[in-house]
């Protein structure tokens, strides 16, 4: 027969549920297991995006840089000449890479930088007048921009073309373009 001792033992044991160490384990860290695994996976996400991005190459901006100009064109001179109707243009020697002036309205003109706003500093970057001579493009990048003001048509450029101030003296016929 079976002592009262030993029945007792069989029914606290048949009662007790077993506890095996990793049910305890799981038990006592199920909330900090829950949003460690969340960290891990938010953290391989965010790390897979930021590679993603990383490579494509981002366009850090350069400023172009200043040169002092302070020029007077005698538009009597040949070399001017096309200057004296409206809609026509010219490239000239001077700022950073070089000017063009556009003769926008009767006795109106605008003078930009040649050198590109996205890419300034590379060397075959500059801004030059296209066939229709009412666009400048950078053939570099593919930039083009309006000559009657400078914004931007097409990128990749998002910013305008560097404008310097221009007076024309109808007189002497003589356009300043300075800075």
């Amino acid at each position: 027969m079976i002592s009262d001792k030993t029945m007792n033992s069989r029914k606290n044991f048949i009662n007790k549920k077993q506890v095996f160490p990793t049910d305890a384990i799981a038990k006592a860290s199920s909330k900090p297991v829950f949003k460690f695994h969340s960290f891990i996976v938010i953290g391989t996400i965010m790390s897979i995006a930021f590679s993603f991005s990383s490579c494509k190459k981002d366009k850090v901006y350069q400023d172009i840089p200043n040169v002092s100009v302070n020029l007077a064109l005698q538009l009597s001179l040949p070399e001017f000449a096309s200057l004296n109707s409206v809609g026509n243009s010219v490239e000239i020697a001077g700022g950073y890479k070089g000017i063009l002036v556009y003769h926008r309205f009767q006795n109106d003109f605008v003078a930009f930088e040649q050198a590109c706003p996205y890419d300034p500093v590379e060397p075959n970057s500059f801004v030059e007048k296209d066939a229709s001579g009412v666009i400048g493009e950078d053939k570099n990048c593919g930039s083009k921009f309006g000559l009657t003001d400078g914004h931007v048509i097409n990128g990749p450029a998002t910013k305008p073309l560097k404008q310097y101030t221009t007076d024309y003296d109808a007189g002497s016929r003589t356009l300043y373009i300075f800075n």
